[in-house]
């Protein structure tokens, strides 16, 4: 873990952290690894979960927005600066311009927010998670379940809505979005 015993991190110090193959999220001032052991690192189901997601999403969004995989992203969560790095996000040109590149965490709070269940967490933990994007801004959060084919969707003003099979995942927010957790599963190559 990168971290002093003796002090918190600061947004600043913690994006001035020097790059390692460890990926980081700064929770309570704490730089946390995303997988924090051997049982946590990425599988088949991971990997191949975040590609499908990457390949039909970014599809639906030419035009649209970006799809990124693992991008942190700055965020306040009860008055805490916040940096998680979702498996993949989604953050539209009307929030992130078109043009806009610069090689540093996403500056604004994404519409989207996907965390795939690893092994070693639980959908308690994700949920907790999810709660706190939506605390943060973030629109929508997905969970995903590569063991039990599901998708959660939270919102920020309605229950939590589980999807499974040919369930359509269409959203006012997500205009002409149509994929099922099928498709996801199917592209992922999980049977």
């Amino acid at each position: 873990m990168i971290k002093s015993p003796l002090k918190h991190l600061t947004l600043e110090e913690f994006l001035a952290l020097p790059e390692s193959d460890i990926t980081y999220e700064l929770v309570d001032g704490e730089a946390i690894p995303k997988f924090k052991n051997d049982e946590m690192s990425p599988k088949f189901s991971y990997s191949s979960t975040t590609g499908a997601l990457f390949i039909l999403l970014s599809a639906w969004a030419q035009g649209k927005g970006r799809v990124v995989i693992e991008w942190a992203i700055k965020l306040t969560c009860d008055r805490q600066d916040w940096v998680p790095v979702p498996d993949l996000t989604y953050v539209s040109y009307n929030r992130l311009a078109v043009d806009w590149f610069a090689d540093e965490a996403c500056p604004v709070i994404p519409e989207l927010a996907i965390e795939i269940i690893s092994p070693g967490q639980t959908f308690g933990e994700m949920t907790e998670k999810a709660t706190n994007y939506l605390k943060a801004g973030v629109s929508r959060v997905w969970v995903v379940d590569t063991r039990a084919k599901t998708i959660t969707i939270f919102y920020p003003d309605a229950p939590p809505q589980t999807k499974r099979g040919e369930d359509s995942l269409e959203d006012l927010l997500f205009e002409k979005l149509q994929i099922t957790p099928q498709a996801i599963f199917q592209q992922a190559g999980i049977p």
